[in-house]
């Protein structure tokens, strides 16, 4: 190929600048990941990056099988991929698995707890992350709740049986229901179908 009278070869006048390419890695289903795969391509797109022109994404779930994401996450470092971006369940075995690979978490239990980073202020390795207190909420809501409707009886709580943030969050209800005399009713709601049917019932008697 010429260019300005040059000779160039063909091989390198065909290259193109490599396309930093993003693992989006989940503990949970395609299914339940779909709004928030909308949300991360919203994200990167007020960023400037959007899939397919300047940025790739390599998807993996483990359909709420944990003894799949080993292999996934060994997948994605083979790729290999720029960053990891995936949930805390994902997060906490990627980490086992790399300490070169950034990894981004969004939780809403303390990652200090899951051992996913040393503290707030320094992180520390590879990792980093968005933590949502949502455990540390719940108690605040039972609390609210109970002024708000204060002959109730029984509160129902809704949660999902195959998250981490979920058990947290059920210690802490159940300790400040204890506190107070309050029975709880913990359905479990997993899936669509499960909201469907309001789970499977747990109670939890002071």
């Amino acid at each position: 190929m010429l260019v300005g009278g040059v000779a160039l070869p063909l091989a390198a006048s065909a290259q193109q600048p490599t396309m930093p390419v993003i693992g989006f890695l989940r503990s949970t289903s395609f299914a339940d990941s779909t709004k928030f795969v909308t949300a991360f391509r919203e994200g990167l797109t007020e960023a400037g990056y959007v899939e397919g022109k300047n940025v790739a994404i390599e998807y993996r779930y483990a359909e709420n099988d944990q003894d799949r994401l080993p292999g996934l996450v060994a997948d994605l470092i083979r790729r290999p991929v720029a960053v990891i971006v995936a949930n805390i369940i994902a997060a906490v075995l990627a980490k086992a698995a790399t300490t070169t690979v950034p990894i981004v978490f969004v939780t809403g239990s303390d990652p200090v707890q899951e051992g996913i980073i040393t503290s707030f202020n320094r992180p520390g390795g590879n990792v980093t992350g968005v933590f949502f207190f949502a455990g540390e909420l719940g108690t605040k809501r039972l609390e609210l709740f109970s002024q708000l409707v204060p002959k109730a009886t029984t509160i129902a709580v809704l949660v999902n049986p195959d998250s981490r943030e979920t058990e947290a969050e059920r210690k802490d209800l159940e300790a400040a229901a204890n506190a107070i005399g309050q029975q709880l009713l913990f359905l479990e709601v997993g899936s669509d179908r499960d909201r469907s049917a309001f789970g499977t019932k747990r109670t939890f008697h002071d």
